[in-house]
């Protein structure tokens, strides 16, 4: 028969837990943030001398970026045909960029995003490349800044979260290789502030602009859908349609009809969209790393990725407040992503930032504990992923499912302060 529990020791337990990470301190977090940053961006900084276009270990400086100057360029010459011709585009690029001679990326964008790169494609390469990084910058800024002017238990830690956002692994990441996850970080940053307000309509609005990183709406989508939030799925499905709707009016269906090929048989192409999947941070990946039996990997992604999506689902229809509710639907458009880089992980620097300053009030006395922890391990492990090769394990996966189980249970337990969002409000 199962025995009672314990208040006495479950309060040792917590107390216990609390002291554990008693050497986490605001001075200590500071030092550590400080010097990992430092150490990131001198090696970003000595990587980058390199005279020429290749940095010191022979890689195409900005290599993502690469390839969105390509669709630029070919959207500027109106070669829509090109845009889902993987040799194709590789002679292209040899012509536009003669020191990235034998680099081919596989075309799974929207044509939408060649549009938007075109601006950028009237420069050289090496000036494109400098405006793209300033612009992720400054998005990179000005949305930690709006998101950390939301949480009241931080106003006074400024200098901590500054240097934690330098030190952030995903935003290196992002401009190390010059990804468009600057841009989802901003449509993510986007749908908080709307729905802070409540303003659900905004919010998905904001949210459909995701369709050109699709795999990043997944998981929110179901959870919006499952949850009964139709103002923001109908604007997100207008918003998106708008998006997709510019690229068919200036290419024709043929592109378009090229685009739904290229994304419908992207399964396909695994193999050359993730040459380094120790870089990639999702179930998928964690799966794919562990076991060497492919069917069994997805199969073990499905079924995590389904539990994943019920621990966000749980916590988004709880009446807690909306920090750990946005959080565990970052967490899990993470976790749940078929294909994510590690400068996609920028888009958890809003969860962060909220986890940490709603841990500050949260009624269990083990969670602000543990999650801090999580946090603080989160750095480092988004740095070690190359280890993944010789353990198999993806720790940083781990974390993230950790930070979302916490989530879920602590969100149950902490009182509303402020009403959901959509129908509910």
């Amino acid at each position: 028969m199962k025995q009672p529990s314990d208040p006495r020791r479950a309060d040792r337990r917590s107390k216990a837990e609390s002291r554990g990470v008693q050497w986490l301190t605001a001075g200590r977090v500071r030092t550590h943030a400080l010097v990992l940053a430092a150490c990131l961006w001198t090696i970003y900084a000595a990587d980058m001398s390199a005279p020429g276009l290749r940095d010191r270990f022979g890689i195409i400086k900005g290599a993502d970026f690469l390839h969105f100057y390509t669709l630029g360029k070919l959207a500027l010459g109106n070669r829509g045909d090109l845009l889902y011709d993987m040799r194709a585009q590789a002679t292209e690029i040899a012509k536009l960029v003669p020191e990235a001679g034998g680099y081919a990326y596989v075309p799974l964008y929207g044509p939408q995003v060649s549009l938007f790169f075109a601006p950028f494609a009237l420069l050289s390469y090496r000036w494109a490349l400098a405006a793209w990084l300033a612009l992720n910058v400054l998005i990179y800024g000005l949305c930690c800044f709006a998101v950390w002017r939301t949480c009241p238990n931080l106003k006074s830690e400024g200098t901590i979260v500054l240097a934690a956002a330098v030190a952030f692994p995903g935003f290196f990441h992002l401009i190390l290789w010059g990804q468009t996850s600057g841009l989802a970080l901003l449509c993510f940053t986007l749908v908080y502030l709307a729905l802070r307000i409540r303003q659900p309509f905004l919010a998905g609005l904001a949210f459909g602009l995701l369709i050109f990183k699709p795999q990043l709406v997944l998981a929110a989508a179901i959870v919006f859908l499952c949850s009964g939030e139709w103002k923001i799925i109908s604007a997100s499905i207008v918003a998106a349609a708008a998006q997709l709707g510019i690229a068919w009016w200036h290419y024709g269906s043929e592109v378009m009809r090229n685009y739904l090929h290229a994304i419908t048989h992207m399964r396909e192409v695994f193999p050359f969209l993730e040459p380094r999947l120790y870089q990639t941070f999702s179930l998928r990946s964690f799966w794919a790393l562990l076991l060497p039996w492919g069917h069994f990997a997805w199969g073990f992604y499905f079924v995590s990725a389904m539990a994943a999506l019920v621990l966000a689902f749980l916590t988004w229809r709880t009446q807690a407040t909306l920090a750990p509710r946005y959080s565990a639907l970052l967490l899990a458009s993470v976790l749940v992503a078929p294909h994510l880089t590690v400068s996609d992980l920028v888009i958890l620097a809003p969860a962060f930032l909220l986890l940490t300053d709603w841990a500050m009030t949260a009624q269990d006395e083990s969670f602000p504990a543990k999650m801090k922890l999580l946090i603080y391990l989160c750095y480092p492990l988004f740095l070690l992923g190359f280890l993944t090769r010789f353990i198999h394990v993806q720790l940083a996966v781990l974390a993230m499912a950790a930070m979302l189980w916490l989530c879920r249970r602590a969100s149950s337990q902490h009182n509303a302060t402020e009403p959901p969002p959509g129908p509910r409000h």
